[in-house]
């Protein structure tokens, strides 16, 4: 069974319990503008809330996953571009808190460029598959601008304080692998098997313990601010909460009785 709810700017089919969320302004290096960031948000609250979505793929359509701002029409906002970013980055920001919260993982599927809010796309997403073609830049301070999309917060975190700083100020273009290198990207592909590798990881995904998945991200975000002892009390009451869960207990049957477990969601 399958859905779509496309919009002129993302494209979103939902098939199989996974959600195929895809940038759709290729003549526009898929650049981020305010129709843009409310379409992403919009589908990243509906794969939220939708609990027969279970894995979300997110990629770009044509030959870039994402260049960041729309800097086109955020010259022509002149004397309103201050507040035409600020409604972009509380969009965006929505949409990225979203993507932290839900229990669905998200895969970032990277074809061509990542650069700016491309890049800090990618970072938010819990795993991040490129093709063999695929950049990651940051872009941001050369055009004189600062980061968004909450990669000051996963950077530094993800690959290290000096190599963030390195990236943020020099704006160095990473390939694939130096991406996967210094801990952007989980797995390269070729070009031609990017959509194939990345649907294969959300179904297998989408199998599995939803809600288990979903507590075991939240944990591992949390844990980078949390002390010692108030880390070790998320995890106690998560996994006694998973424990006494549906979901729980077919995990633990299934391997009492040496059975793969079959999960549907509860």
């Amino acid at each position: 069974m399958s859905s779509t709810a496309s919009s002129p700017n993302l494209l979103f089919e939902a098939r199989e319990q996974v959600a195929y969320l895809t940038l759709n302004r290729p003549e526009a290096a898929n650049a981020i503008d305010v129709p843009m960031a409310r379409a992403l948000q919009e589908a990243l609250q509906r794969c939220e809330t939708d609990t027969s979505i279970r894995a979300v793929v997110l990629t770009g359509a044509g030959p870039m996953f994402c260049g960041g701002g729309d800097l086109k029409t955020f010259a022509s906002q002149r004397e309103h571009i201050a507040a035409y970013i600020k409604e972009v980055t509380l969009l965006l920001h929505d949409a990225i808190s979203t993507m932290a919260r839900m229990n669905a993982p998200v895969i970032a599927a990277v074809n061509g460029v990542a650069a700016g809010g491309g890049m800090s796309l990618a970072c938010a997403c819990d795993l991040v598959i490129a093709a063999a073609s695929a950049r990651f830049t940051m872009a941001y301070t050369r055009a004189g601008l600062v980061p968004d999309g909450a990669s000051t917060y996963y950077l530094p975190r993800l690959i290290g304080l000096p190599r963030a700083l390195e990236l943020t100020l020099t704006n160095r273009v990473l390939s694939a692998q130096e991406a996967q290198e210094w801990g952007l990207v989980n797995r390269i592909v070729p070009d031609a098997d990017l959509s194939t590798e990345a649907e294969h990881l959300a179904r297998t995904l989408a199998a599995g313990a939803t809600q288990a998945l979903g507590a075991a991200k939240r944990l591992l975000r949390s844990g980078w601010t949390e002390t010692l002892e108030t880390q070790m009390s998320y995890e106690r009451e998560a996994i006694a909460a998973a424990a006494a869960a549906t979901e729980g207990q077919e995990g633990i049957t299934a391997f009492l009785e040496k059975r793969a477990p079959r999960f549907d969601g509860q």
